[in-house]
């Protein structure tokens, strides 16, 4: 039997296994088993260290991720840059590779949000471990401007993430922020749904991607729908960063539509 896992604290209500086991399924790859380990930060040295040859890989989730990083002997160039991984690979008996496949799924969130349409003026809500690779996958989709609202100036922090973009940080008090983004292509929104509440009607002013999932729609996502944009949520993203990692496990194609229908359903039910 081969392995993978989800790393995470708390973990129970992970839906990684859903989408990983849909994957294996429907590629007939009946010799894989995925399951979950809860784990903190100072935990992931000794799990995944200790794990047998039958794990090939682990997914990671807060509060986890930096310490992944941390502990691969491999990076890619894009966790390095993003400076976080939710991807461990093993490459050798006890070597591991680290990636972050978020990037990917908000890279895919972003293109069934914008069917098409170009981005060139982005704003993105938040500063934390979610808003790093958004500003990635912006980049990467052509953005040549983004402002990040958040209630701390970490310019420093994403200046490598930024270069070559012209980026601001502003804060949430003072700000015209519907003034900011009616002139943007696309509002990110990396935060909980509490945190950003009294800013709501003003942030709906363009089409939305809001990585909350649960419970959707989000009020975001409301707003923005009843000015007549189009919102996508977090559903799409955990979809989207699974197919990479779930081929960086098992060598085969992921199932996109199979994984991703299963999540859904299970979502749904």
């Amino acid at each position: 039997m081969l392995r993978a896992a989800v790393l995470g604290f708390p973990i129970q209500h992970s839906l990684s296994p859903v989408l990983h086991t849909a994957g294996f399924k429907a590629t007939g790859l009946d010799n894989w088993e995925y399951t979950r380990f809860d784990c903190k930060a100072e935990d992931l040295p000794r799990i995944v260290g200790g794990a047998d040859e039958s794990f090939r890989g682990f997914s990671v989730t807060m509060p986890a991720k930096f310490a992944a990083l941390e502990f691969a002997d491999e990076v890619t160039d894009r966790a390095r840059e993003i400076g976080s991984a939710n991807t461990l690979v093993r490459i050798g008996d006890k070597s591991w590779r680290a990636d972050n496949t978020d990037s990917e799924g908000l890279l895919i969130a972003l293109e069934e949000l914008m069917r098409g349409a170009p981005i060139r003026t982005a704003v993105v809500v938040g500063a934390g471990g979610t808003a790093r690779p958004a500003v990635w996958a912006l980049r990467q989709l052509g953005a040549k401007q983004v402002t990040i609202l958040n209630r701390s100036d970490r310019a420093d922090e994403f200046a490598g993430l930024t270069e070559g973009m012209d980026a601001a940080f502003v804060p949430f008090e003072g700000t015209d922020i519907a003034q900011i983004t009616m002139a943007a292509d696309v509002v990110v929104s990396t935060v909980p749904s509490a945190g950003i509440e009294p800013y709501v009607p003003a942030l709906a002013h363009a089409p939305v991607l809001d990585v909350i999932y649960d419970p959707w729609p989000t009020p975001l996502a409301v707003c923005a729908a009843s000015n007549g944009y189009h919102a996508v949520g977090g559903l799409s993203m955990l979809a989207g960063q699974s197919y990479s990692q779930f081929e960086q496990f098992t060598g085969v194609e992921a199932p996109r539509e199979k994984m991703r229908e299963a999540l859904f359903a299970h979502v749904q039910r």
